[in-house]
């Protein structure tokens, strides 16, 4: 060392931070004005687009029409599922949503749909990011049902034990 370093304040002075900026989040649009993202639940996969309109959420059934998310996820927990995104970033009614779902039961594709919606609001507007990664919806959720295990009637439950 070329510099004498005889107390804590003198580390200090010759030590210059390092102030790393949080890099700038730029929108990721289409040529349509679109955001794309992926939602995964379950078994379920939902791929979403959204763009600013009036807030209908329109979901392509296996048959390839596009049907309201009311007739389609019919139950009224699914649907309050699929509002939450808009609810917590504070945009309800501002964007049209458009999603294909295959795979897995109504209640994963409620939750891949919501996970992908608020993808897309966050590659849309950067700025609400903050809000969706704080409830937690950017998190994947990986809970997947267990496989089913040779010698096992289910992935853990045993067949009935016979003494004779």
């Amino acid at each position: 060392m070329s510099e004498d370093l005889k107390t804590l304040d003198d580390l200090k002075s010759a030590v210059t931070p390092v102030a790393e900026e949080a890099p700038v989040r730029e929108p990721v649009r289409d040529e349509f004005g679109r955001a794309y993202a992926t939602g995964k639940r379950k078994d379920a996969v939902a791929r979403v687009w959204i763009k600013p309109g009036s807030g209908r959420v329109l979901i392509r059934d296996h048959k390839g029409e596009y049907i309201d998310y009311t007739k389609y996820f019919a139950r009224p927990v699914l649907q309050m599922i699929l509002r939450q995104p808009f609810q917590v970033a504070g945009v309800v009614d501002q964007f049209d949503v458009m999603a294909t779902v295959k795979g897995g039961g109504l209640s994963g594709q409620a939750g891949a749909v919501k996970h992908g919606i608020s993808r897309a609001l966050q590659r849309f507007d950067p700025a609400l990011r903050g809000s969706l990664k704080a409830a937690g919806f950017l998190t994947r959720d990986s809970r997947v049902v267990e496989r089913k295990k040779y010698g096992k009637a289910k992935a853990r439950r045993s067949f009935q034990f016979s003494k004779r």
